[in-house]
């Protein structure tokens, strides 16, 4: 087995940890930095979790989103930060996190054609074959990557929960190859993906245990035995084609960095040295 690659999304961090500190936090100059300051000692208790000794941050960027041509409900639902005060902005804050990045050291990129769930899966699944990767993210979305070597961290720190195979097993009765077909037929409220009505997570995986995936569930879709199940997959046909095309997630994106520019050591810099380091304190 290769190095581990810890692989983190880092617009998913950063809302987590701006939305989750308990207030605002300015240092003496006035400026908001709770953002920042969540952002690098999450990272730092991330990386000693997983001892990695590859390490890359990845950010959304502002473009097109080519799954909203499938669909232009598709994240729909999400807040336009460019409309609202910098106080509850989390993108007020990203120039210091990127700047943080920096100084440790740490690649980081936004996604330009694509998004960024698109090229964390990339990694994962060019790498995935001979390396360990950690995807930290709270995405879901990242179950159908998950094998032996590829796992999902959800950090919440000492309630950090880390997915694996089994752990969908356990949750869920699916199997990773089967989560965009599973997450098709439920929907996504996150995402803004509507589901076929009345089918919740039990159906859909009872209805993957006897077809095994997605496309067969439509081609069988008059096998189905609960009548009201039954109309709802023949009515959704399209719909739930539709869906596995948005969640279902690849690696045709170019990546970034290759494997050996992503060698990163910790070290012993604490968050206030970064923040120090980065005139922040």
């Amino acid at each position: 087995m290769g190095r581990r690659l810890l692989i983190v999304d880092g617009s998913n961090l950063l809302f987590q940890m701006f939305f989750g500190m308990p207030s605002r936090i300015v240092n003496q100059q006035g400026k908001a930095i709770q953002g920042t300051l969540g952002f690098v000692g999450a990272l730092r208790k991330i990386i000693l979790m997983t001892a990695p000794a590859c390490v890359a941050v990845l950010f959304d960027g502002e473009h097109e989103n080519a799954r909203a041509a499938l669909d232009p409900a598709y994240k729909s639902n999400r807040a336009d930060y460019g409309q609202v005060p910098e106080e509850e902005n989390p993108f007020s804050q990203i120039g210091d996190v990127y700047k943080a990045l920096d100084y440790m050291g740490i690649k980081h990129t936004e996604a330009v054609h694509c998004e960024a769930d698109d090229l964390i899966a990339g990694y994962a699944l060019t790498y995935g074959q001979h390396t360990e990767v950690v995807i930290s993210s709270f995405d879901s979305d990242f179950f159908q990557l998950l094998t032996d070597r590829v796992s999902v961290l959800r950090y919440r720190g000492k309630e950090t929960v880390i997915w694996t195979p089994d752990t969908l097993k356990e949750k869920f009765g699916i199997a990773p190859a089967q989560y965009a077909d599973f997450k098709s037929l439920t929907g996504d409220k996150a995402d803004n993906i509507k589901g076929a009505e009345g089918i919740g997570p039990k159906t859909a995986a009872l209805l993957l245990g006897q077809f095994g995936t997605l496309e067969n569930i439509l081609a069988h879709g008059e096998d189905i035995k609960k009548l009201s199940v039954r109309e709802s997959v023949i009515r959704n046909t399209e719909r739930l084609r539709t869906n596995y095309k948005m969640i279902k997630l690849g690696s045709s994106s170019v990546l970034p960095f290759p494997l050996e520019e992503l060698e990163y050591e910790l070290g012993g810099r604490t968050t206030d040295d970064v923040l120090k380091g980065i005139g922040l304190r």
